[in-house]
């Protein structure tokens, strides 16, 4: 066909030397998202993603969004994982505020949390700092991964990384404030933003509920530590980065057990002289097996925590 990457050709706008060039076939039928805002709490809407992996099926519309009323219009949280779903995720603002969006906040770095924000680049786009500097350095890399995984639907994404650091306890938009919780431990940087108005906590990806876990940048014990700080908060109602809205604390006591079975399982393997395939044969538990993208994530997981595991577990001296 050509040279070019899928990320080059599905991000290149109006190149008709390049398209011309290129067979009927490869063009797919126009793609949507179809999202439906549900209304969980006073002024604040859910989009809920779906709980599996990203596939060409699913459009990586799997992350969990929150749009929020204020008097100067619609506070994102979180913006999804492409420009087409940014796209979207604003037609629904418009529909539920006339004054369009005020406003995004960041919950961490993952692509399928802050892919939308192109479409919002003219807004301030709150972070931790931390947050911005991994989106900025890791955001090519990602986005290329993305790209392959799920084609047409990231045409014309690119990374836009947050522009306006979370540097105070609360911040206020159009007369709404927000408790932001500066925490790490499902990445190096994770934002958690409490509502004060309703005492509704979005949790980011620091809390799954029904869906298992991703851990490619965790530090399983600080994560462990920031649970520890949102259960104290005693929140009215928590929206979880992945899985339903939760109404009873369930989702960090989930994640917690996860968490827990996980590093577990690992150190025993470990002590045992497993390999990562020998781990993969391991029968899950009753309890995580029918949660969504298991046994990928599990594997996943693997994958990323067990070589580190299994060196500290040798003698001294080895």
């Amino acid at each position: 066909m050509t040279d070019l990457t899928k990320r080059q050709f599905l991000g290149a706008v109006g190149s008709t030397a390049v398209i011309a060039a290129l067979p009927k076939s490869v063009f797919a039928a126009p793609l949507s998202y179809d999202l439906a805002p549900v209304q969980v709490a006073d002024g604040i809407w859910m989009i809920e993603g779906r709980t599996e992996y990203f596939s060409a099926e699913n459009g990586g519309a799997i992350v969990n969004c929150a749009l929020i009323e204020t008097e100067a219009g619609i506070v994102l949280v979180d913006t999804g994982p492409s420009r087409k779903y940014g796209e979207a995720l604003l037609d629904v603002a418009r529909g539920l505020n006339g004054r369009g969006v005020a406003g995004v906040m960041i919950t961490h770095h993952h692509p399928d949390h802050f892919f939308g924000n192109q479409v919002f680049s003219d807004k301030p786009i709150h972070a931790l700092p931390e947050t911005r500097a991994l989106a900025e350095s890791q955001g090519d890399g990602f986005a290329d991964n993305m790209y392959r995984l799920l084609g047409d639907w990231m045409r014309g994404t690119e990374p836009a990384p947050p522009n306006t650091d979370v540097s105070s306890s609360v911040i206020s938009i159009g007369g709404r404030s927000f408790e932001t919780l500066p925490l790490s431990g499902h990445t190096g940087a994770d934002l958690a933003i409490l509502d004060q108005k309703t005492g509704l906590l979005i949790a980011g990806d620091l809390a799954f509920l029904n869906r298992a876990p991703t851990t490619p940048h965790a530090d399983l014990p600080t994560w462990r530590a920031a649970l520890d700080v949102l259960t104290e908060k005693n929140a009215s109602a928590i929206l979880p980065g992945h899985g339903p809205l939760d109404t009873s604390g369930a989702s960090l006591a989930q994640t917690r057990d996860y968490l827990d079975w996980l590093e577990a399982t690992l150190k025993q393997a470990a002590l045992d002289g497993l390999d990562m395939v020998e781990i993969m044969d391991e029968p899950l538990p009753d309890r995580f097996a029918g949660m969504g993208a298991m046994p990928q994530e599990f594997h996943r997981s693997i994958a990323h925590l067990y070589p580190q595991i299994e060196r500290d577990s040798m003698p001294l001296g080895q």
